[in-house]
């Protein structure tokens, strides 16, 4: 066998340095699973998820086409009646004990304003009983169409999440 000019070292040695070295990660990935200590919240405080899709009403209502708008369109875009895709812009507003919390207002998503605006908000609060009173306006005039009020007990470290979903009334709390 040549000669590189490499200092080898013995097997016992390599086997010493692994150990060692694996001592030692083993001891700072024990160190890095105790401190430092990681707080997602303070003392007393709860946590409000607001978190939800919705894809408002069409803004315009569809009209009906007459016979001449009819004939001045290519064959394949004949249709008897015109609806406009844009939806209506969404408003929420979240009040705890009567004083806003979060209010957003948010436009349809979609190249042509044609889908779901969504919305998603973590807030701490403090833990305790709270009136917690939620608003959604999805309609052109802009009034608030959909409302809950609740009573809510958040226990420290306890997460609310409010959701809407038309099909079950609107807002929905739950505790998670």
């Amino acid at each position: 066998m040549p000669d590189t000019g490499r200092r080898t070292w013995p097997i016992g040695a390599r086997v010493a340095l692994q150990l060692v070295v694996l001592l030692a990660f083993a001891a700072l990935l024990g160190f890095g699973s105790r401190a430092p200590a990681l707080r997602l919240r303070g003392d007393g405080e709860a946590l409000i998820k607001l978190s939800f899709s919705h894809a408002a009403p069409l803004k315009h209502a569809c009209r009906e086409r007459s016979a001449e708008e009819l004939a001045r369109l290519a064959p394949n875009m004949r249709t008897k009646m015109d609806c406009p895709r844009e939806r209506s812009p969404v408003t929420v507003e979240l009040d705890l004990d009567g004083t806003t919390l979060y209010r957003i207002g948010l436009a349809p998503g979609g190249l042509h304003k044609d889908g779901a605006a969504t919305v998603y908000r973590r807030m701490a609060v403090p833990a305790g009983r709270h009136t917690l009173a939620a608003r959604l306006s999805d309609q052109a005039g802009g009034a608030f169409n959909h409302r809950k009020d609740a009573q809510v007990d958040l226990a420290p470290g306890q997460v609310l999440l409010i959701d809407f979903l038309p099909a079950e009334g609107g807002f929905v709390f739950s505790k998670g």
